[in-house]
């Protein structure tokens, strides 16, 4: 009997320690995660911000074809 309390001993032990890195690690992804939506959000913007920028250099003709057609 005294051999299974200590058997179910290390095993809390054990499952603890897993829980542990599994929550540190997610705690990293979740750091990652929010820094690239983020990343995402600026290169959004800068995006809208040279397409709007572009339609003001050169503005779209409809269906007007190019001139070497």
């Amino acid at each position: 009997m005294n051999n299974d309390i200590v058997e179910l001993q290390q095993r809390l032990a054990f499952q603890e320690d897993a829980i542990a890195k599994l929550s540190d690690h997610i705690a990293l992804q979740d750091r990652d995660l929010l820094e690239a939506k983020q990343h995402i959000q600026i290169l959004r913007e800068k995006f809208l911000e040279l397409s709007d920028e572009f339609e003001q250099i050169a503005p779209a003709n409809g269906n007007e074809r190019p001139p070497h057609y």
